[in-house]
């Protein structure tokens, strides 16, 4: 069993920039791929970005590919995503994901943080 906390969401204006973290507890020696997913009111979760254990290999959707950096850090069990330049598309909720590979999830997930783009 894994527990992931995410923090760090909240209101910015387009173009402006965002740091979300989760927190992970899980079983000594686990090696799990992490990613992020989000959900926008009224519409399906969607893959955002994923990272391997090492942080050797990351993956992103089209729609954040430049502008989002996905890193972990394994000593502290920690991961998180940088989002830069962002726009009112990006508005969702950002839920933190362990056990997947690359964009399909895993079985993990956290609550969700709330980010909202928007003058």
């Amino acid at each position: 069993q894994v527990h992931l906390v995410e923090s760090g969401g909240g209101l910015v204006q387009p173009g402006g920039s965002l740091r979300l973290s989760c927190a992970a507890e899980g079983p000594p020696g686990s090696r799990y791929v992490m990613g992020w997913f989000r959900q926008a009111q009224g519409k399906e979760r969607e893959f955002v970005a994923a990272i391997g254990w090492t942080g050797s290999n990351t993956y992103y959707s089209d729609s954040v590919k430049g502008r989002f950096t996905i890193f972990r850090d394994n000593v502290k069990s920690t991961m998180g995503l940088q989002m830069n330049s962002l726009e009112p598309e990006d508005t969702a909720v950002y839920y933190c994901n362990a056990g997947g590979l690359a964009s399909t999830p895993g079985d993990y997930w956290g609550q969700g943080t709330q980010v909202t783009v928007s003058s």
